[in-house]
């Protein structure tokens, strides 16, 4: 492994600290390296604080100058919120940058590297780049295509049952298991599910991810809008806000309960007898939701699959069985012959979460 490889290596490690803090930004991660020390290390916190190779330059202090800049994304050359990390770079005295890869934002898309070779600063990039587009996948995908990154969970039994014959699902899977599955809300952006879960399990949909406090985006799925104003998740303590997506011709009444609860009540339309999730994922993206992850039911599971708009699956499989009766997490899909079955792009990992066994995967290639 040469230095750029082992320092960008580190870059990428140290980017990671911001997960679940930084949107609608990338996680971002450099270092401020002289012969071969390290002398400074820096992340992006949070959207509108400073940039991480603002944090490692002010951590370098006058060090910086004649080091080289390790990062793990193209550097910003246009003014945001924070000044263009490009300018910062060349004034600290910065004589080589080595990244992971070229943002494809369009305010930057080169522009960044551009800018600091014009100023006699080399640069070099292509490293870890497999590493550094998965670390940012969702952002990667919003900035190219205005929608979000899909990950669908689903927590079933051994023989795909999410819920047994009279609707009970509390608890199919371990405490472990539950807690890994707050921490995938952590890094999400909004968590989605149907109305018919709110209305079976009454969720409150809230991030409980150790001492870490976040709101989040919660989005209900309710065609004829039957969410009860006093369900759950109008629990808003966290600054959480709550969306609910509607179909056409829905009865008024209910529509101004639910928004006199707190809810946003969208108008979409339907897509043959389910609603059109193209149109939620575009309005989703407007709103810089970067990552969505789906909670189910079976329904919403089934509309996504079908419509061919999911990118991750997350299957936590507890040792158990529910045996015929049992609620599956896939609904009708239509009398599939073998060859015609819904395939999996690629198993991404698969670990042990106290007694269940979690399974991730690509969906459409992702």
């Amino acid at each position: 492994m040469n230095d750029s490889e082992r320092f960008l290596k580190r870059a990428l490690e140290v980017a990671r600290q911001g997960t679940g803090t930084t949107s609608p930004n990338p996680m971002v991660g450099a270092l401020v390296v002289r012969d071969g020390e390290v002398m400074a290390e820096g992340f992006h916190h949070r959207a509108g604080e400073a940039h991480a190779e603002e944090v490692a330059l002010a951590r370098a202090g006058d060090r910086a100058r004649g080091s080289d800049l390790y990062v793990t994304l193209e550097p910003c050359a246009h003014q945001g919120h924070r000044p263009p990390c490009t300018e910062v770079i060349i004034g600290a005295g910065i004589r080589r940058v080595v990244a992971c890869i070229q943002d494809p934002n369009p305010l930057v898309n080169g522009r960044g590297f551009e800018r600091l070779e014009q100023v006699g600063v080399q640069v070099s990039w292509g490293f870890r780049q497999e590493e550094a587009r998965c670390l940012n996948r969702a952002y990667l995908k919003w900035i190219v295509s205005g929608l979000p990154l899909v990950s669908l969970k689903a927590a079933v039994t051994l023989d795909g049952k999410l819920a047994d014959a009279h609707g009970g699902s509390r608890w199919i899977t371990s405490q472990e298991a539950r807690a890994s599955v707050q921490r995938l809300r952590f890094e999400s952006d909004a968590v989605l599910i149907g109305v018919g879960t709110a209305l079976a399990d009454n969720p409150s949909l809230s991030v409980r991810h150790g001492d870490h406090g976040k709101s989040i985006l919660k989005v209900i799925l309710d065609s004829r809008l039957r969410l009860p104003p006093g369900s759950r998740l109008f629990d808003t303590s966290r600054g959480d806000r709550v969306l609910v997506y509607g179909c056409r011709g829905a009865d008024e009444r209910r529509r101004a309960a639910l928004r006199e609860a707190g809810a946003e009540v969208i108008e979409i339309a339907e897509a043959g007898t389910r609603p059109d999730l193209g149109d939620v994922l575009t309005d989703l993206g407007r709103r810089n939701v970067l990552h969505l992850l789906c909670e189910g039911g079976a329904a919403v599971f089934t509309s996504f699959l079908i419509q061919g708009v999911a990118d991750r699956l997350h299957l936590v499989l507890a040792p158990k069985l529910l045996g015929s009766e049992g609620q599956s997490w896939v609904g009708e899909l239509g009398k599939l012959r073998l060859e015609e079955a819904l395939s999996l792009g690629r198993l991404v990992d698969v670990h042990r979460s106290g007694p269940d066994l979690w399974l991730e995967a690509s969906l459409k290639g992702d």
